[in-house]
């Protein structure tokens, strides 16, 4: 018997924890999660941030918690997770999203620089992963990770100066592959979103020095992504609309990686 379809993208009763979630993409797909039913646990490194984020997503009727913590730290990752099973009970929903960016020519691109990209991009994902899995997911044979790659994990690029943060994607992208394969038996699937050009803190440098204009430009649907284009994608990926889909990268991009290859 078919389930309506609405019903599929219910979240009630079910808890997300949702890292970089204070602010850009991930506070838009804590909304898109939290409107859907879901309780809400967002983390990053700035109570601040945290407090205003969960006041604004309280503000629209999602009940909201946060934990400032460190997401390139081990131990504090793992306190994120353990904090959010005892005060919620359980993860069934991670979204992958902390990161960070430096812009540097690849001959000149600073260790230390590439480390915390590394750091943030890659390992994070993984320690996150494992944590919830070990906690959460595997123990009750279900669960949806979601983790944040970008179109620039997809192609290489002529003028964007990003090799760090280009690699860490790519390999977003692989790591997503991999798990997908090996949890599935579990109940638990793994998808990745690769966005392109969103106006964020993060992206504010490069839309700067290349244009809006010049950026849409270069997208089929010539705009580049605003504050809604990704809550139905990561509702796909979450919800139980998408429980046969696992180790998929969907670009939200407005068509640029379809007629780029770099």
């Amino acid at each position: 018997m078919s389930t309506p379809v609405m019903k599929l993208f219910d979240l009630a009763g079910q808890v997300a924890l949702v890292t970089g979630g204070s602010r850009g993409l991930g506070l838009q797909m804590a909304h898109a999660l939290g409107e859907a039913g879901a309780k809400i646990m967002l983390t990053s490194r700035k109570a601040s941030d945290l407090e205003e984020a969960a006041a604004d997503l309280q503000a629209a009727g999602i009940d909201a918690r946060w934990i400032a913590a460190d997401s390139s730290d081990p131990e504090q990752i793992r306190r994120v997770v353990d904090e959010t099973v005892q005060r919620l009970g359980h993860i069934d929903i991670l979204i992958n999203n902390a990161g960070a960016t430096w812009g540097a020519p690849a001959e000149e691109h600073p260790l230390a620089a590439w480390d915390k990209v590394m750091n943030l991009n890659v390992r994070s994902l993984f320690l996150y992963a494992q944590a919830v899995a070990q906690a959460s997911m595997i123990p009750r044979r279900r669960g949806r990770i979601v983790n944040i790659a970008s179109i620039a994990g997809l192609a290489g690029s002529l003028n964007m100066k990003f090799i760090a943060y280009g690699t860490s994607k790519g390999a977003v992208v692989n790591f997503t592959r991999t798990l997908a394969g090996e949890w599935g038996p579990y109940g638990i699937t793994v998808n990745a979103l690769a966005p392109g050009f969103f106006p964020s803190r993060m992206t504010q440098a490069t839309l700067a020095e290349h244009g809006v204009d010049n950026l849409a430009a270069h997208a089929p649907l010539r705009r580049l992504g605003d504050d809604d284009d990704l809550k139905g994608a990561v509702l796909l990926f979450a919800t139980q609309a998408g429980k046969h889909i696992t180790g998929q990268v969907l670009a939200v991009d407005g068509g640029v990686s379809a007629v780029h290859s770099g």
